[in-house]
């Protein structure tokens, strides 16, 4: 086995132009099905984190009836084992409190319905990075009487800093929701929805104006390893009060799901027509390798080496050939992929607002997820194990007379 190895390794720098258009083909594949499949999973991840950090979370506590009527009349007040609860699952990275309703914000002659979210500045910040989303005036406290809202809706409302907006909506269990707020921040988000329609106070304040004291309508989780995210949904519905609902970031998110699953479903079609044309492109090389080399075949034969031998060597150089091109292919892919990772790509015009239709960041990164690389890789390899049944067909039944007379 050792000098079958030997022969086919030594066969490949033989004949360094061959092999190098051979190792072309599958080292083109693995590019390509890499960076192809890497922006698609990409996409899907931003898709996913947009929705957890600004949203829902990886999971939802809220009160059962709360997700199909968002009434601040459904909020709950927890307790401390419900609290406790939470504190002590050791998949829950970050509680994330919210006092969610809805409001019509006024200033002089302007007015639009908004959605006032009361929050704990501290935990807010750990979850989105809200804080660095202020483009002017300072990001809130829990202790600070003022208002953030997004740069769209002071476009449109006439706002700057200082200035002054009224809120006015229902209270808990229909009292009058009423107050006024000096602009304290300015923020802008990746998505304009959230830029037109979304003001933050702090929870203090937002319980005041809803007259919801110690009240919350929901707490949003962020988990160490969302893999476990089911696991750890059962286990604290299983612990929480029965008149509390532990709810998935799917079954929030239903319309973005389908989304993914569609687009998965054509990206997969893409990549399975890819590979066909991958495959004829690795058996051309392959073939025509083959044919320059029957002679040789011949001669090797005749001289006494049986077949079954140097169908072994044949099969080991295309071995060779496939997981050198991989390799080379990967580390090439590599440095490309992981700066589109950082940098993703910004996207403008209707594909911008395709994207913002769903609440979605407007760019396209690259996924690092390393199973892309191996099962790309692997896939690539069984292209080239197929494609070598041709050449170990040919010199099974080699026409040793006709090929010497060459």
């Amino acid at each position: 086995m050792k000098q079958i190895t030997k022969l086919a390794w030594r066969n490949l720098w033989r004949n360094k132009r061959r092999t190098a258009i051979t190792l072309a083909s599958v080292l083109m594949a693995v590019i390509l099905a890499v960076a192809i499949r890497s922006f698609q999973k990409g996409v899907y991840e931003n898709m996913i984190s947009n929705a957890v950090r600004f949203s829902t979370g990886y999971l939802q506590a809220h009160a059962k009836g709360y997700w199909e009527d968002k009434s601040i009349n459904n909020a709950f007040t927890p307790d401390a084992h419900f609290d406790n609860v939470i504190a002590d699952d050791e998949n829950v990275s970050l509680a994330v409190p919210r006092l969610e309703s809805f409001a019509l914000a006024s200033s002089g002659p302007h007015t639009k319905g908004v959605e006032v979210i009361g929050i704990d500045p501290a935990k807010e910040n750990k979850m989105n990075g809200l804080a660095k989303k202020i483009v002017e005036g300072k990001y809130l406290q829990m202790s600070d009487d003022g208002i953030l809202v997004g740069d769209g809706l002071a476009k449109y409302l006439e706002l700057k800093l200082g200035d002054t907006l009224v809120l006015l909506g229902q209270g808990y269990h229909g009292m009058t929701a009423a107050g006024k707020y000096a602009i304290q921040g300015i923020f802008h988000y990746p998505v304009e929805q959230f830029n037109n329609g979304i003001v933050y106070l702090s929870l203090t304040e937002a319980r005041k104006l809803f007259g919801t004291e110690g009240m919350l309508t929901s707490v949003s989780l962020m988990l160490n390893n969302s893999a476990q995210l089911d696991k750890t949904a059962q286990r604290i519905q299983s612990s929480v009060d029965t008149t509390m609902e532990i709810m998935e970031w799917q079954k929030m998110n239903k319309s973005l799901v389908q989304e993914i699953q569609g687009d998965n479903s054509g990206g997969i079609i893409m990549l399975a027509i890819l590979y066909l044309v991958v495959a004829f492109g690795v058996f051309g090389t392959i073939h025509m390798m083959t044919m320059e080399r029957k002679k040789e075949f011949a001669v090797m034969v005749a001289i006494g080496m049986r077949k079954m031998k140097l169908m072994a060597i044949v099969f080991l150089e295309t071995v060779f050939i496939a997981c050198i091109g991989i390799a080379v292919g990967c580390i090439i892919i590599l440095p490309v992929v992981f700066y589109f990772h950082n940098h993703p790509i910004s996207l403008t015009g209707a594909a911008a607002a395709a994207y913002q239709q769903f609440g979605i960041e407007a760019v396209l990164p690259a996924s690092l997820q390393s199973s892309i690389f191996i099962h790309q890789g692997i896939t690539v390899l069984c292209i080239a194990l197929v494609s070598v049944f041709y050449p170990l067909w040919y010199v099974g039944r080699l026409p040793l007379l006709e090929n010497l007379k060459q």
